[in-house]
């Protein structure tokens, strides 16, 4: 399991954005193959961050290449910062 981590900052509405990606990112996701799960962040301030696990390492850092042009195609406006990027492979996973 690979998990790409963006952090991104300065964000005019992280609830505007948060709309669109749920609209129409969170729909491409779905159609990737190996896409495991996505998650968004409010982290407060003009500041989020998003979670896309996928199944191969090639996946994940491709996920980073598609929120990038969806960004630019639907949000730039509200998010005039690139995001920080940490990505690889899980080496520990917990859950309930």
């Amino acid at each position: 399991m690979y998990i790409s981590v963006r952090r991104y900052s300065q964000v005019r509405s992280v609830s505007e954005v948060c709309r669109k990606i749920e609209e129409s990112f969170v729909p491409l996701l779905r159609r990737t193959p190996g896409f495991i799960a996505y998650y968004a962040v409010d982290g407060g301030d003009g500041t989020m961050a998003t979670v896309s696990i996928f199944s191969t390492e090639a996946m994940a850092l491709e996920s980073n290449d598609k929120a990038a042009t969806w960004l630019q195609a639907n949000a730039a406006e509200l998010q005039p910062e690139p995001p920080q990027i940490v990505a690889g492979k899980v080496k520990v996973a917990a859950s309930a």
